[in-house]
Parts: C-alpha cells; sequence; structure tokens
C-alpha cells in the first residue's frame, strides 16, 4: 500500500476522532449570569459537573464570588472564604470531584439565595448521568480533601486523542 492510497484511510480515522477533548464550560445561571433573583440550586440541578470542566461566572460590580466551606455556604458566613473572586467574570476549572460551595459576599445577597452548591464527578462519569448534589444537611464539616497530591496525568484520553489527531493531521499533510 502506497503512501497515497494510505491518505482517506488517515483522514477517516482523523474523522472518527471525538471532537470533545476538553470539558464542557457551564455559565452559572446560563443567560442570566451571576446575580440576584436567579435559583441556583434548580440551574445547578440540571447540570452534570465533572472534573476537567470549568465553571464561567459572569457578573456587574455589585456581586462577585467567594468559594466557602459547606459551614460558611450554610450559614452565608462571608468572613471565611477559601477563594474570592471580583473581575466580573471568573472561569474556575473542576479540578477535583467532590463538592463545591459558592456564594455572594455582598451584604444580603447569600440570604436571598444567591449561592451554589455543586457536586463535581469524576471525569470518568459517563455521559447522561448526573451525580447527587452536595447534602444540604445542617452540622459542621469540614471540607473534603483533596484527592491525590493534585497532579493530573499528562497521558490522560483527552491528551492522547489530541496528540493522535496531530499525528495523523501530519502525516495527511505530508502525503499531500
Amino acid at each position: 500500500m502506497t503512501m497515497a492510497s494510505l491518505a482517506p484511510v488517515l483522514l477517516v480515522l482523523l474523522l472518527a476522532i471525538p471532537a470533545k477533548v476538553h470539558g464542557a464550560t457551564l455559565t452559572v445561571g446560563d443567560s442570566s449570569g451571576w446575580t440576584q433573583g436567579t435559583n441556583y440550586a434548580t440551574w445547578a440541578a440540571s447540570q452534570t459537573f465533572n472534573v476537567g470542566d470549568s465553571l464561567v461566572f459572569t457578573y456587574t460590580t455589585l456581586h462577585s464570588v467567594d468559594q466557602v466551606s459547606k459551614d460558611d455556604y450554610d450559614n452565608c458566613n462571608t468572613g471565611n472564604a477559601i477563594k474570592s473572586y471580583t473581575s466580573g467574570s471568573t472561569t474556575i476549572p473542576l479540578s477535583t470531584a467532590g463538592p463545591m460551595y459558592f456564594i455572594c459576599p455582598t451584604s444580603g445577597h447569600c440570604s436571598s439565595g444567591m449561592k451554589l452548591a455543586i457536586t463535581v464527578g469524576s471525569s470518568s462519569t459517563s455521559p447522561g448521568s448526573s451525580p447527587s448534589p452536595p447534602s444540604t444537611t445542617t452540622g459542621t464539616t469540614s471540607p473534603p480533601p483533596p484527592n491525590g497530591n493534585g497532579a493530573t496525568s499528562v497521558f490522560g484520553v483527552g491528551n492522547v486523542m489530541l496528540g493522535l489527531s496531530s499525528v495523523v493531521a501530519t502525516v495527511i499533510a505530508l502525503v499531500c
């Protein structure tokens, strides 16, 4: 088989590789963004969150985003934020499986419902499945410990597929 006759086969292989290499980008509150008057519990229940996805918070200068512990989420405590964001457009990568909690620290906003609780599933969660939402029980709990050492694999499926795509494209370019 000559290189010229391999080109159609390689093209078919390239087209067979799934286009989704990276996780989903989820805009919190959809077109409403991060603002008062949106039911974030309902919004979160309609979403699936997995490691590799990203949350995008869009908001005005009247708001900001604090990542908090479950206890601070339950009590709308703004004094112990794990991380605070004020840029007006914040992208938060979901890099660890488990619960995550966010509130608006502007006075009265969290208590009026401007808060979000999600559970991030592992990236191996099958499509169409939805991890269970965070527990709403009250009580003092500490945030979950990080999984492993926080390192991610360089040889993840997405990177292997991206590399394979590059090799196939290069071979096709050389043959043609």
